[in-house]
């Protein structure tokens, strides 16, 4: 019969061992999702913590007029060692995003942190401008590389998959937040008490969030066993190894694409017009005119108040308008408004300049949730890295700018020429932002891969 099995002569049916049956090692389930996403809290997480570190950026353009009265330094000598923290801000962030894969987020910022102190800390005994270049310039601008825009990029790709626009507007908002809350601070210590204690004061916020990074902050929703924000559950990925030639090899790989040169050219030219240009240079500019530094000091931190609704704005409008669209926009009215600043610069704070800090605060890094959103788009699992890179051709951008504005002022007695040949490179960025194609269906997945 069909049903009958054949049985051997040396073993009886009745008397055979059934094979054994393989037992699945069952892997941990993910947990219910809680009422309050866990992630949502991770983002807060990283917002204080980008927020503390923010410190050391809010110091640069309040250092200049103070180590140019103590030292005799040209300011052109300051900008560059400005301009050396800047570029290594940028150059180091790709890396940081591919050590972020391999040895997890915690570990990086943690050490980031802790460089930055350390530098912060050493220029309160530095009496030569190499000392200067190398403190703050190279282990502060280290140490900040690693805690650049990728980290938030990274903390966005992993823990979320809806909201991701706002969620990086919102972690993105958290360095002008820093800015806001120190730059006051800080202008009233180098006013009051020099510019050491400001120092020291960057280095002690920069250790105060360690603890912070490294008690509460997880690497992966996996960590946790719980799915990301708006996604299915996946297993944590195991460690990447090769961080920088990863690192290398995608910046190659992106580097073969029209858009990621586009990328790169615009966010150059924002750099370039933010960090670059106001935050190191409106403070000494505004002075210049007559204007206390406090006073121009204070118009820096409304640009914080302002920055931190336009970028959270701006995070919203990435997730429901074409990201391409939104960078032309911001380019175009950031280069008009900074056309306007020399007519507006004067000894006193009046209503004119206190429509342009609104609308140039509005404006600062709202550029930021739609450029990573086109990183996203036409680079996929690589994205971070990517933007990494982009965000490395933002510091270049700002760091040429840092130098040159300083050389400008000490040939030129002034900071005109600058905010004009900053203005028409926004316009120009307007244009490139407009020209970067649309990604083909699929793409930014066979990117990734």
């Amino acid at each position: 019969m069909l049903g009958d099995v054949t049985q051997t002569s040396e073993t009886p049916a009745s008397a055979r061992t059934p094979d054994p049956v393989p037992v699945p090692v069952p892997t941990p389930a993910p947990v219910r999702e809680p009422r309050v996403h866990r992630a949502w809290f991770v983002a807060a997480v990283t917002f204080v913590t980008i927020i503390g570190a923010a410190a050391f950026a809010s110091l640069p353009g309040l250092l200049i007029e103070p180590l140019h009265g103590e030292f005799h330094w040209s300011r052109g000598t300051i900008g560059f060692a400005v301009s050396v923290n800047l570029a290594l801000y940028g150059l180091t962030a790709p890396f940081a995003a591919a050590l972020m894969d391999r040895f997890g987020i915690r570990r990086v910022v943690a050490v980031a942190l802790s460089v930055i102190a350390l530098g912060s800390l050493l220029t309160v005994w530095m009496t030569e401008p190499w000392q200067l270049v190398l403190y703050w310039g190279i282990l502060v601008g280290l140490g900040s590389g690693s805690m650049a825009l990728a980290f938030a990029a990274t903390v966005t790709n992993r823990w979320f998959v809806a909201r991701r626009g706002l969620v990086t507007g919102i972690l993105t908002a958290a360095g002008a937040s820093g800015q806001l809350v120190f730059l006051p601070l800080l202008s009233w210590l180098v006013e009051n008490h020099g510019w050491r204690p400001a120092a020291v004061t960057v280095a002690l916020s920069a250790l105060a969030v360690v603890p912070f990074v490294w008690l509460l902050l997880r690497d992966h929703p996996a960590d946790v066993r719980l799915a990301p924000y708006g996604g299915d559950y996946a297993e944590k990925p195991a460690p990447v190894t090769g961080a920088a030639r990863r690192a290398v090899t995608v910046l190659f790989k992106a580097a073969r694409t029209g858009p990621f040169w586009l990328l790169a050219g615009t966010f150059a030219i924002c750099g370039a017009s933010t960090n670059g240009l106001v935050k190191t240079h409106f403070v000494p500019a505004a002075h210049d005119h007559g204007m206390p530094i406090q006073a121009a000091a204070g118009l820096l931190a409304v640009i914080g108040v302002f920055d931190v609704v336009g970028t959270i704005a701006s995070g919203w409008f990435t997730d429901r308008f074409e990201a391409r669209r939104l960078l032309a926009v911001y380019y175009a009215l950031r280069g008009i408004s900074l056309l306007f600043l020399p007519m507006l610069l004067a000894p006193a704070v009046h209503p004119p300049m206190l429509f342009f800090i609104v609308f140039y605060g509005l404006d600062w890094v709202a550029t930021v949730p739609p450029t990573i959103a086109l990183c996203r788009e036409h680079y996929g699992e690589d994205s971070a890295i990517v933007f990494g890179w982009v965000l490395a051709s933002h510091q270049v951008g700002a760091a040429a700018i840092a130098f040159a504005g300083g050389v400008a002022r000490d040939v030129f007695g002034s900071y005109d020429v600058v905010w004009y040949a900053s203005g028409a490179l926004c316009a120009a960025a307007a244009l490139m932002a407009l020209v970067i194609r649309r990604p083909r269906a699929g793409a930014g997945a066979a990117a990734g891969a």
